[in-house]
C-alpha cells in the first residue's frame, strides 16, 4: 500500500466511485420496472395507484440498501496490496451487480404486479 493511503482516502475514493454510479444503477432498475409495468399502466384500472406507489418506494429503498453492499467488497480490497489492479477492474463489480439487481427487479415486479413486460 502506498504510504499516503489511509482509510479516509480509501473511503473518499469508494464514495466518489460508487455514488457517481448510483444514478446509472437506479436508471437501469427504473427502466426494467417501467418496462414491466407499462402494459398494466396503459390498462385503465390495471393497478391501484396507492399500493403500487408504496410497493415501488419500498423496493427502491431496498435496492439502494443492497447497492451499498459494494462497499463491503471495495474498501477491504482497497486496503490490500491489490488496490491498483482493483481500481481498474471494480467497474466489473458494478456491471455484474447491476445485472443481478435488474434480474431481481424483473422477478419482483412479476411477483408483486403479475406482469412480465411487453409482448
Amino acid at each position: 500500500m502506498e504510504p499516503d493511503t489511509n482509510l479516509r482516502a480509501l473511503l473518499t475514493d469508494a464514495l466518489r466511485f460508487w455514488e457517481r454510479l448510483r444514478i446509472a444503477y437506479n436508471l437501469v432498475l427504473a427502466g426494467v420496472v417501467g418496462y414491466c409495468l407499462l402494459p398494466r399502466l396503459l390498462n385503465p384500472g390495471g393497478l391501484d395507484g396507492g399500493v403500487v406507489t408504496l410497493q415501488l418506494f419500498l423496493c427502491a429503498v431496498l435496492a439502494n440498501v443492497a447497492y451499498t453492499t459494494a462497499y463491503l467488497v471495495d474498501v477491504p480490497v482497497q486496503l490490500s496490496d491489490f488496490r491498483a489492479r482493483w481500481r481498474r477492474w471494480r467497474i466489473g463489480l458494478f456491471v455484474v451487480g447491476t445485472a443481478f439487481a435488474a434480474g431481481l427487479a424483473w422477478l419482483t415486479t412479476l411477483a408483486l404486479f403479475g406482469c412480465g413486460g411487453l409482448g
